[in-house]
């Protein structure tokens, strides 16, 4: 039965049929029109609309005018939420938001090469999707108005857009009927819908649209038969169809705020309003022209109406009174945590969310003819019965349809990173809450059993639920530790607990505003420690805190999440004992990931883990950085595993094994650690060589953590004697280290690599240890390169002043004074051959540390060394060794200041040995000799007439020289 005509009125002005925009604002207090045909947009006061004249010759005027588009507007949109910003699209390729219910300008958003035809926001108005006659929808975060993502898969002009309540999919419909389903996840295709909506072809009064239900569960679709089809949500099939009277294709369609209802506009310029549940039309109107746009109140039962010709109007009381206001049961959809489907103890009257379903039909609903309201009565015990047996329908079709989702999220988690698109920013565009606070090493609760209120290397602390009262009970790993703690019965209801040497500490949340939390420091020992507290105040919600040693350390959220979903988390470490902050910076994430885990390591690293299983340390490098040293992924075994971290150590992550369903362990049975090395989440080793790669970077990293403890202490005023050894001791794994990735570069003829990884060599020994492996794996170009590296080093060490050339800078400061001669005289002598003859040449040097402190070397001295040390001073490769020509006579060369450098070289007819006297101007003791600088092998020559050699070409005149002494020889042994 045709209920009252509702009379439109003017608002954009238009000589031809044109396609008209109008929306709600989201109180309903203001509507928002808008006309391809014009390009204004106007904003009117929905109460003078409703209650103001009606027809051309209306005298209510718009509240606010905006014309700053240079074509007509095709698309309008408002964010929800008061004080939310309103968005216009337009024939003339941009995009704009406005303030709202002023409609100042803001900004431009974005810019298209063709027409916009679609707006629409999300749920929290956080993004909003534009897309039209372009290649693609764009996703745009209404934050920074930046393009989060551009979704590219409709072969035709994009007409309607619907963001899922749930923030998990956009629907999209284009002109050839194809709806495709976006999940916003993983921002590409999950499902599409071949043709399944109507074409209008160059009609551009009307468009394809779709539309999801308030609930989430289903996707209403103008059919191909002048109907609607209504799609579910997880699988995309058909679910529902509504077919009635009209008599040309659908062209604009709205759902009620309760999902109760559905309104429909067709090209026969009929309006029809359905009940979902029936698939009945219960009311209908039929105007002069096609009605183009839909609008239901969103706290109200009126529905907005605007036609072709730039009219629009409000019909008042849609819903008859004997039915069930379309605003009663409206889906709570604010919290994420909301669950499927309501209680079963809820009140009858309660609505389902699975569609709007009505319960309060008459069983005679089977006519296909027009539904009155006269006709409706109440329900009977029989329509109780009926009623009943639908809901459970609805029930068990609502626990199916969670079953797929659980399904198909685990499919496209697989699937994650395989999707490509156009995207300004990668990573899931899921908006995500701020995370909830969290102690690390705690799990849920669990009904009747126990769970660890805490669990780290030292031991666990685990509690269970009785009638009023909980029990708790402390465990130690090391059962020999000592006597065991006895056991607690917790009348507080506490909830997170912390384990050290020293004691525990428990804490409960705060439950109402009289009753505080209560938190309780239990010591092992009769003697408490330090009880001092102090109170701070944090920029944002705190996430978790952990301790070590007299540092504590707090994440807190900076902000909410970024459009993309992700956390943005700060650290910030604390000295309780000085009394000051030793750190403060921003936590790295796994994008769209969570924090799982947060501690410091063994030897006081601050590590965080978060839920894509990645593992991070900080490191002073690069002035504070996190750096990734364990990947889950790569470490698990099957995809159902997951690791649930205790601790770390230097160079081990110590963790729990959980398998799928589990994601963390259970107290009974007694979970059994996992030691896992750590391990750089490298790709692949050009060289064939991860574990070494992994080796060179994990000591690389250590060195840099002892040499920044150092530092710190240095600074302080500090002795740092105590990490010498540690600190000499890991630049020799680490060239031990690098001489294996160079003998690995050599087999795999990577000598630019080689080259670069020989100028990280530390020690003097690891350099020569290098020329020499170069030497027998012949390389000369190496040798060559090597060379070099060692002769500018000892130049530079010379200049410097260094006591040892390659040994580092805090193990230099710290030698004592004789293990610094010997460590220097061991340098001393080089032993160079010639055929058979030897000679040592030694070359004055200054004292390279400090003038109080004598290194001459006496024979004595030499003597009194180490048998290691004579031998690595004795000891050189003859392969290695150039031959230096020797003078037949004694020669001395004095410079311009009259010093006298002479070398005497007696030489006996044998050749078996060589002696080298040394004297210098104003020497006073003949007995002792000056301390000497090494003298490499390949160094060029210092003489100042003549200009430095290549290496290639001393080794050349090495050979001649050689010659020239053989010839003399084989002469003197034929006379």
């Amino acid at each position: 039965m045709k209920g009252r005509a509702v009379k439109l009125r003017e608002a954009h002005k238009s000589g031809s049929p044109a396609f008209c925009s109008v929306v709600w604002c989201p109180g309903g207090n203001y509507i928002v029109t808008a006309s391809a045909a014009d390009t204004a947009v106007l904003i009117h006061d929905a109460a003078a609309v409703s209650g103001g004249g009606s027809g051309r010759g209306s005298s209510s005027a718009p509240v606010a005018t905006v014309r700053l588009h240079k074509d007509g507007v095709t698309a309008v949109a408002v964010a929800p939420g008061s004080g939310g910003s309103l968005a216009s699209g337009s024939i003339d390729h941009s995009v704009k938001f406005y303030s709202f219910p002023e409609g100042e300008f803001q900004s431009n958003v974005a810019r298209f090469t063709l027409p916009i035809r679609s707006l629409a926001f999300n749920k929290k108005g956080t993004l909003v999707a534009a897309a039209g006659d372009d290649d693609g929808i764009k996703l745009i975060a209404t934050i920074d108005n930046t393009i989060s993502k551009v979704l590219k898969g409709h072969k035709g002009s994009v007409t309607g857009l619907s963001f899922d309540p749930k923030n998990d999919y956009l629907a999209s419909v284009d002109s050839f009927g194809t709806v495709i389903y976006w999940d916003l996840c993983i921002g590409g295709e999950a499902r599409t819908l071949t043709r399944v909506a109507p074409t209008f072809r160059s009609d551009n009064s009307v468009k394809n649209v779709l539309c999801w239900s308030p609930d989430g569960q289903t996707l209403a679709v103008p059919g191909l038969r002048n109907n609607v089809v209504l799609y579910d949500r997880d699988t995309g099939e058909e679910v529902s169809m509504l077919k009635g009277d009209h008599e040309q294709a659908v062209c604009s369609l709205c759902w009620s705020p309760n999902g109760r209802y559905l309104a429909t506009a067709g090209l026969d310029r009929q309006v029809l309003i359905w009940d979902v549940k029936s698939r009945q039309d219960i009311e209908r109107q039929k105007f002069d022209e096609k009605i183009c746009s839909l609008a239901w109140k969103p706290d109200g039962n009126a529905l907005l109406l605007a036609d072709t010709m730039g009219r629009f109007g409000i019909w008042d009381s849609v819903i008859p009174p004997t039915m069930k206001s379309p605003t009663e049961g409206t889906p709570d959809l604010n919290s994420t945590m909301a669950p499927l489907f309501d209680d079963d103890d809820e009140e009858e009257e309660k609505p389902s969310t699975s569609g709007g379903l009505e319960d309060d039909l008459d069983e005679s609903l089977g006519d296909s003819a027009p539904f009155s309201h006269k006709r409706l009565k109440r329900k009977s015990a029989f329509d109780d019965h009926s009623n009943v047996d639908s809901e459970d329908e609805d029930l068990m079709h609502q626990l199916e349809s969670s079953k797929r989702m659980k399904d198909k999220h685990r499919d496209t988690k697989k699937d994650f990173g395989k999707v490509k698109g156009d995207s300004a920013t990668s990573g899931r565009l899921v908006t995500t809450t701020m995370q909830a606070a969290f102690q690390p090493g705690s799990t849920p609760p669990q009904s009747g059993m126990r769970n660890f209120l805490a669990y780290n290397m030292l031991g666990s602390i685990t509690t269970i639920q009785n009638e009023g009262h909980s029990h708790v009970e402390v465990d130690f790993h090391d059962t020999g530790r000592g006597p065991r703690v006895p056991s607690m019965t917790d009348y507080f209801g506490f909830t997170m607990a912390a384990l050290n040497e020293s004691g525990s500490v428990f804490a409960n949340p705060c439950k109402g505003d009289k009753n505080m939390s209560t938190l309780m420091y239990r010591p092992f020992s009769s003697w408490a420690g330090n009880s001092e507290m102090h109170i701070l105040s944090l920029s944002g919600p705190v996430v978790t805190a952990v301790g070590h040693g007299d540092q504590l350390a707090i994440i807190s959220h900076a902000s909410d999440c970024l459009p993309s979903g992700d956390q943005v988390l700060d650290v910030k470490v604390f000295n309780i004992s000085k009394g000051a902050q030793s750190m403060s910076g921003r936590l790295t994430l796994t994008p769209c990931s969570q924090l799982s885990w947060f501690g410091f390591s063994e030897n006081g690293q601050l590590s965080s883990y978060d839920s894509e299983g990645i593992l991070r340390v900080f490191s002073s490098q690069f002035g504070g950085s996190w750096v990734p040293i364990f990947s889950s992924i790569k470490a698990r075994k099957s995809e159902d595993e997951s690791h649930w971290v205790v601790g770390l150590d230097a160079n081990n992550i110590f963790c729990i094994l959980c398998k799928s369903p589990h994601s963390y362990p259970q107290v009974m049975p007694k979970p059994v650690l996992t030691i896992l090395e750590l391990a750089f989440p490298l790709a692949s080793s050009d060289l064939g060589a991860n574990s070494l790669e992994n080796e060179f970077m994990m000591r690389k990293l250590h060195l840099s953590q002892i040499q920044g403890k150092m530092e710190e202490m240095a600074a302080l005023g500090l002795d740092t004697t105590a990490y010498d050894d540690e600190a000499f001791n890991m630049e020799a794994a680490l060239d031990r280290c690098i001489l294996r990735l160079i003998s690995s570069c050599c087999n795999g003829d990577k000598l630019v690599r080689a080259t670069e990884l020989a100028k990280l060599l530390t020690l003097e020994k690891s350099m020569k240890g290098a020329l020499t492996l170069v030497t027998r794996l012949k390389h000369p170009v190496l040798q060559e390169k090597f060379s070099s590296i060692l002769e500018e080093r000892m130049v530079n060490d010379t200049r410097t002043g260094a006591t040892v050339g390659f040994s580092s800078n805090a193990t230099i400061k710290t030698r004592a004074n004789s293990s610094l001669a010997i460590a220097y005289s061991a340098l001393l002598p080089k032993v160079l051959q010639t055929g058979n003859s030897v000679q040592e040449s030694t070359l004055p040097k200054q004292n390279p540390v400090n003038n109080n402190i004598s290194l001459n070397v006496t024979k004595k001295q030499e003597a009194g060394q180490p048998k290691e040390v004579k031998d690595s001073t004795r000891k050189v490769s003859p392969s290695l060794t150039p031959l230096n020509k020797i003078p037949k006579n004694s020669e001395t060369k004095r410079d311009r200041n009259g010093a006298s450098n002479a070398t005497a070289v007696h030489q006996s007819q044998q050749g078996s040995a060589a002696q080298i006297d040394i004297k210098s101007k104003g020497s006073e003791d003949s007995n002792q000799a000056e301390p000497q600088r090494p003298v490499n092998p390949f160094a060029k020559l210092s003489s100042s007439k003549e200009q430095s050699l290549s290496l290639l070409d001393s080794i050349k005149k090495m050979k001649l020289e050689n010659e020239k002494v053989d010839k003399a020889n084989t002469k003197k042994v034929k006379v």
